[in-house]
């Protein structure tokens, strides 16, 4: 198809992707490799930036430099439909001369910082496949402007992750959801296709998740993934009530630039009520401990991890473990243990988990996310875990179940229904 364009008779644009010029408060593209979902985008906006004043927020969940947003791909968009005189395009930002703006954020770190921002018109998530619950809850409200829209593209991975979930298996009433893939690109490269034939013939299943976008069973490498498919398939994965005669203790992982991760459980019988997931980033220990008493729990022991212990400048030279001691919890500082030490005592209590699912949900979803590096030699995985943005909450589950004890019982507990719970359906629905 062809898009009307300022000083252009036209610009080319996929026929599938002609309801970007319609109006939608959602406009969702997901799908394999290949599939021109974000060089759709991109040039859909620039398209539209050109014609009419716009303010566009691309964001994404993690983005630590300008490198590793979508900057580049709409400075690149300019440059092909000719219209570099139309724009600025600085260093952090892309300027229209008619008024346009695009600015670049991450979400997982400055979701806050956005609720302030006015006048969006379209909010562009790219790779949303890693997008948090706890992110699209914030975001979505502070995209409020009249007529504003937000965009979503992405490639899938598992059908639990939120996106997934929200966008393609429940989408929200009037959202447009249009899956891409390869087949779809009219401009798709000779390269690709020889990659696509080749993984093809050599994974089917790995072809089916990258190329034609399906979602996987389960990630390469999982470390969980036979612990997670048995909760879920016991149904332990469900509404958890809250027994307010039981202390709930809280298990952390501690940064600043990197996430704090705490995970809140409780003993009640035979099970662990695994109640609440809680994750901040730059963040002090009052600002979360004010956060932390806002819930309707009662507490019991914070178990913190061995580097509670160190001295932080931030501080006045004290330890968390001091700061919050002093703010009147009780602490316990966990020694230094093995990373497989704990994953392993977190295999041995998993049986005995029940995990509510949606107040853990982004917990569940790192925890489904967690795995095995590879072997820069060998291409093969190691026995160690890949460091990324799920290992904060994996670190804070080993020390829960370095701190919990498993029962000792050799069939899964039953679960009483009637104790803490509002009715039997509050856990079983």
């Amino acid at each position: 198809m062809s898009v009307p364009l300022m000083g252009k008779t036209s610009a080319d644009f996929p026929e599938k992707l002609a309801f970007l010029f319609e109006p939608a408060r959602y406009k969702v593209l997901y799908g394999g490799r290949g599939g021109a979902k974000s060089w759709g985008a991109a040039r859909a906006l620039v398209i539209q930036a050109a014609v009419r004043p716009m303010r566009v927020l691309c964001a994404r969940e993690f983005q630590n430099s300008i490198n590793e947003s979508v900057h580049q791909l709409l400075s690149n968009q300019i440059d092909e439909l000719g219209l570099k005189s139309a724009f600025e395009v600085q260093d952090k930002r892309i300027i229209g001369r008619n008024g346009s703006e695009f600015i670049f954020s991450g979400l997982r770190h400055k979701i806050d910082s956005l609720k302030s921002t006015e006048g969006i018109d379209v909010c562009w998530v790219e790779e949303a496949q890693t997008v948090s619950n706890a992110s699209w809850s914030k975001l979505i409200p502070t995209i409020r402007k009249d007529g504003s829209e937000i965009w979503v593209t992405f490639n899938p991975e598992l059908d639990t992750d939120p996106t997934y979930q929200r966008f393609v298996l429940r989408p929200p009433a009037g959202a447009k959801v249009v899956p891409l893939n390869w087949s779809d690109n009219p401009w798709f490269p000779e390269v690709l296709r020889k990659e696509k034939d080749e993984l093809a013939a050599r994974d089917p299943d790995a072809y089916l998740n990258i190329w034609q976008g399906h979602t996987r069973q389960m990630l390469d490498g999982a470390i969980y993934a036979k612990e997670m498919r048995a909760a879920t398939e016991e149904g332990r994965i469900t509404r958890v009530p809250y027994d307010r005669t039981k202390p709930v203790h809280t298990f952390w992982d501690l940064g600043w630039a990197d996430s704090t991760a705490i995970w809140f459980a409780q003993a009640v019988g035979l099970e662990y009520r695994v109640l609440d997931y809680m994750e901040v980033a730059q963040t002090a220990i009052p600002d979360i401990l004010r956060a932390m008493q806002a819930k309707p729990y009662v507490y019991g022991t914070d178990y913190l991890p061995h580097d509670a212990d160190a001295t932080t400048l931030g501080a006045n030279g004290r330890t968390i473990a001091q700061m919050m001691r002093t703010a009147g919890r009780t602490v316990i500082v966990q020694p230094r243990r093995a990373v497989l030490d704990g994953i392993n005592a977190a295999r041995t209590l998993f049986p005995s988990l029940w995990f509510d699912e949606e107040r853990c949900a982004d917990g569940l979803n790192h925890l489904r996310h967690y795995r095995y590096d590879v072997d820069p030699d060998t291409k093969l995985f190691s026995k160690n875990p890949l460091h990324d943005e799920h290992s904060h909450c994996a670190d804070a589950f080993r020390g829960l179940a370095m701190s919990l004890a498993a029962p000792k019982v050799k069939a899964r507990p039953k679960l009483d229904l009637n104790r803490g719970a509002a009715s039997p359906t509050a856990w079983m629905g």
